[in-house]
């Protein structure tokens, strides 16, 4: 059994007990969250295709973690003119888990 949810405009395929990463969420670790946008569902037998939405389907998460990614360096130099800057960044994340896939 798997879903296709939608959370801050990106897409996750999930199943129970699979860890995904969205973007960063103010819920405290260990916090129950759930996404009631899920676009596709799926038992293995049958398959639910939403429009846009599977209706009274939804996706039951817990909070495992909040992490930051690698770091990305974004360095700019014009050749000749003495301009270089260098810029790094870090994105947060949070680690969820799915405990829970509810089909209507």
């Amino acid at each position: 059994m798997f879903a296709i949810i939608e959370n801050n405009g990106k897409q996750f395929k999930v199943t129970k007990d699979s860890q995904i990463r969205i973007d960063l969420t103010e819920d405290k670790k260990g916090a129950k969250i759930s996404f009631d946008k899920v676009l596709l569902t799926s038992d293995g037998k049958k398959v639910n295709v939403g429009t846009p939405e599977v209706k009274g389907a939804s996706v039951s998460a817990e909070v495992i973690e909040h992490i930051k990614d690698k770091k990305v360096i974004v360095f700019k130099k014009k050749r000749r003119h003495n301009y270089r800057r260098k810029h790094g960044h870090r994105q947060d994340y949070t680690v969820v888990k799915i405990k829970e896939i509810k089909i209507a």
